[in-house]
């Protein structure tokens, strides 16, 4: 059924898709391979903050001690900090500061997270941790200026519901670090904004109504809420990597609604609420990531997500990643929109698709998207539907008829398109063998095929109106953009005296009408 695009916009399209990126831990961005994917993910789709782990922790080199005839010299060192930070400002992204992990030389345990060993016990001295903290951001500020670091927010910790991430998922423990951390960001000054508490999704009945009732009864600050989603479910171990199950892409927007149905009602009711972490699986090495339907089943959350939350963070921005361990294969299965060296995989592609959308909705259903910009361009983000694991499979073909308004007598009609075959590196990586450590010839081939299909064409308006029938492959997202043409006059110009010439092209029809 053919669908009707009204004329008038319904409102501007949020960006809350865009307003956040995540990373691995900062040390990372130290990295060439790192520093030349963030490069060409800001110029391609262009994320306002940045956010990842392990800003304190002890590879980024900030709390030094040294031992000198029995007394223990302390020194806070930012070196790298400053040189991650100078980074990500020279690609127009900002942090988005996550506060963590625990120096060892600060820690009250030695339980530490990932194959970086991210500490994640309690400090032993909160007023040391204090410390750590006011000198980080007075050291921020003064470096770049109070005005800049007031953009940044800053989050409390990462998942303190799981003992994995903090020692036994002690709740008071982290409410005691929540106030200690919201209370110093504050002295240094008012204006910071800080939140958390960043938990996962599974724990929201133990955690948001204590959360609330402690920030509240002691006056805690608290500027927004933060929470993750996730949609995969229990871990299927391979070899270097996992399978899951997955839950249809509503359960994530369901999710993102999650922290501000619990705080309905409640003093916090109304804050900005950022979800830091999302993706379809939670693990760094489940294939989903590289494929086309990972793309097709993200975008209508990426359509719909600014609907319900003021930010959603992609988890993760590129593959140089290293929670699990240092990769063993070139795909992997990482969290990355992009692989190493730069191959974007579809979901790359969705996100590029969608930074060129226009400024304005026009219409928005299950299956595409529908923005305009004022100067008459009109662009069509669309997708074929697809569900979780225990949803039919999908059809080889997906229909999408759209009845668009188009000013002008033609639009010039440019279409790219990412599916099972088209615009897929991982499909063609899987064609050539596997490489595990891919040669530069085949290096050069990935990209080629990590490419778009793109087609193109002019249509005729009638009434103002561009019929447009799309027909997508198995797990497509596709892009379309039309834009009104206003042809040049060319002196004696006429396509039809080309040798080879077999069609009509505009400039041919506009010259035949001034014969």
């Amino acid at each position: 059924m053919r669908i009707v695009v009204p004329t008038q916009p319904t409102g501007p399209l949020p960006d809350a898709w865009r307003a956040c990126v995540g990373t691995g831990r900062m040390n990372l961005a130290l990295r060439a391979d790192y520093r030349d994917s963030l490069a060409q993910v800001q110029r391609d789709i262009g994320f306002r903050h940045i956010r990842g782990h392990g800003v304190l922790s002890d590879d980024m080199g900030v709390l030094r001690t040294d031992e000198i005839d029995g007394r223990t010299h302390t020194r806070y060192a930012f070196s790298y900090v400053d040189q991650v930070h100078d980074f990500f400002l020279s690609v127009g992204i900002r942090p988005f500061l996550e506060l963590g992990f625990m120096p060892s030389q600060l820690a009250s345990g030695d339980q530490t997270v990932f194959w970086w060993k991210g500490n994640v016990t309690p400090p032993r001295d909160h007023g040391e941790w204090v410390a750590l903290v006011q000198a980080f951001l007075r050291h921020q500020i003064d470096r770049y200026g109070i005005d800049e670091v007031r953009q940044w927010p800053i989050e409390v910790w990462n998942e303190p519901n799981l003992t994995v991430f903090w020692k036994d998922a002690d709740q008071p423990a982290y409410f005691r670090l929540y106030e200690e951390t919201a209370r110093a960001i504050k002295d240094v000054d008012a204006s910071l904004q800080v939140g958390g508490p960043a938990i996962c999704g599974g724990s929201d009945d133990e955690w948001w109504a204590p959360f609330t009732d402690f920030v509240t009864s002691r006056d805690v600050p608290i500027d927004f809420v933060s929470r993750h989603a996730y949609s995969s479910g229990p871990v299927q171990r391979i070899p270097f990597g996992v399978y899951q199950t997955q839950m249809p892409p509503q359960d994530l927007l369901h999710q993102f609604d999650a922290p501000r149905r619990y705080l309905a009602g409640t003093p916090l009711a109304g804050l900005p609420v950022h979800i830091t972490e999302f993706n379809t699986s939670y693990r760094p090495d489940n294939p989903i990531h590289d494929t086309a339907y990972n793309a097709a089943f993200l975008a209508p959350v990426l359509a719909g997500g600014g609907d319900v939350v003021d930010s959603f963070s992609y988890w993760t921005f590129c593959d140089v990643f290293e929670e699990a361990d240092v990769p063993t294969s070139f795909f992997h299965g990482g969290f990355g929109m992009l692989t190493h060296r730069q191959v974007a995989k579809p979901t790359y592609h969705l996100y590029a698709f969608m930074a060129r959308m226009g400024r304005d909705v026009l219409a928005r259903g299950e299956d595409h998207l529908v923005c305009a910009d004022p100067d008459g361009r009109v662009t069509v983000l669309a997708w074929q539907p697809v569900g979780g694991t225990d949803a039919a499979d999908v059809a080889a073909e997906h229909r999408v008829e759209l009845s668009l308004p188009v000013r002008g007598d033609a639009a010039f009609v440019l279409r790219e398109r990412v599916n099972e075959h088209d615009g897929n590196a991982f499909a063609a990586w899987r064609e050539m063998g596997r490489p595990m450590s891919p040669t530069a010839r085949e290096l050069d081939l990935l990209r080629a095929c990590a490419r778009p299909s793109v087609e193109h064409d002019v249509a005729r308006t009638a009434d103002g109106r561009v019929e447009l029938d799309l027909t997508l492959a198995r797990h497509e997202v596709t892009f379309v953009e039309l834009t009104p043409v206003a042809p040049a006059h060319h002196e004696g110009l006429d396509d039809r005296r080309l040798l080879g010439a077999d069609d009509d092209r505009l400039v041919a029809r506009h010259e035949r009408g001034r014969a």
